[in-house]
Parts: C-alpha cells; sequence; structure tokens
C-alpha cells in the first residue's frame, strides 16, 4: 500500500472525521471507499449508460421504430 499527501480544507477535514466516526471506521478507510467509487463512476465506457432506458415504456421498440421511419 502506498501513502500519498493531500490538502484539504479544514471544512472537510472535519466532514471527515464526523462521518468516520459514525461509522467506526478510520478517516483513511473512508478515503479508500470514496476514492474507489469515483475510479468505479469514472471507469465505465461512454455510452453504456443508456441500455435499459427504455425498459419502463409501454410502447414496442420495432413499432416505434417503424412509426418514426414512416414520417421519413
Amino acid at each position: 500500500m502506498s501513502r500519498i499527501l493531500i490538502d484539504l480544507p479544514d471544512t472537510q477535514v472535519e466532514e471527515l472525521a464526523a462521518l468516520a466516526e459514525v461509522e467506526r471506521r478510520s478517516r483513511a478507510a473512508v478515503i479508500r471507499q470514496a476514492i474507489e467509487a469515483y475510479v468505479a463512476q469514472r471507469r465505465q465506457v461512454p455510452g453504456t449508460q443508456v441500455f435499459g432506458l427504455w425498459k419502463d415504456r409501454k410502447i414496442d421498440g420495432l413499432e416505434y421504430q417503424r412509426e418514426i421511419r414512416s414520417e421519413w
């Protein structure tokens, strides 16, 4: 495991300390979890967030496609 040095505003240090106390974890553990979540979010392949956008729609996808194309 490596160590890094970062500068945080006092308000963030206070909020981090309060959160760590509530969760009964070290500040380092909270920071590691936050970085892990941040990296996982940024790692997503662009465009993959669109899958499933139509899952709650009541119209059939093929029917919708034909309707839209009929306008051409």
